[in-house]
């Protein structure tokens, strides 16, 4: 989505420079919380295994439906916690700054095509909630948002750094 943000020449001339940077924040932190979601899942899961624990019988669902909360959850906490600090982070700041910033995002090349990853996996993830009707309740559908955009970004990792080894072509 960055690359259809307008940029300009001078950092100082960067419109939406607020939005700009606020969805950047945002985008990151749902990345994240999944990540963190699925540590979270992973530990739960392999202390069951070591300890032979049965799994509770409060809650029954399969994996899937365990994981995709956990995601969820782990996305909810980021974005809640992202938010609430970008405002004492930038509070007071000057507009320059948020321009400086956001015209940064957009000049990194890096950047803007691990956003472009990023929001295909987004949209894949909710394509996958309408056309699996899996999820048991919303915060199983922000898992799923969630993972397409952790899969999204692996997806960049693995072909700008493992097919093209970090390198843009010159004309890029």
């Amino acid at each position: 989505m960055s690359r259809y943000y307008p940029h300009s020449a001078y950092a100082e001339d960067q419109p939406f420079a607020r939005t700009i940077l606020i969805t950047h924040v945002e985008t990151r932190a749902i990345t994240t919380g999944t990540i963190v979601g699925t540590g979270v899942f992973a530990a739960r899961e392999a202390l069951q295994k070591l300890r032979k624990i049965a799994p509770s019988d409060t809650f029954k669902a399969s994996r899937p439906q365990l994981y995709l909360r956990a995601a969820g959850l782990g996305t909810l906490g980021a974005v809640a916690f992202v938010s609430i600090g970008l405002v004492p982070r930038m509070w007071g700041r000057e507009d320059i700054e948020w321009q400086d910033r956001s015209w940064r995002l957009l000049e990194n090349k890096g950047q803007v095509e691990t956003d472009d990853w990023t929001y295909a996996g987004i949209a894949a993830g909710l394509a996958a909630t309408v056309i699996l009707k899996r999820p048991v309740n919303w915060v199983a559908a922000v898992g799923y948002v969630g993972a397409g955009s952790t899969a999204g970004m692996l997806g960049y990792l693995s072909w700008r750094h493992g097919v093209h080894r970090g390198k843009f072509r010159e004309s890029e």
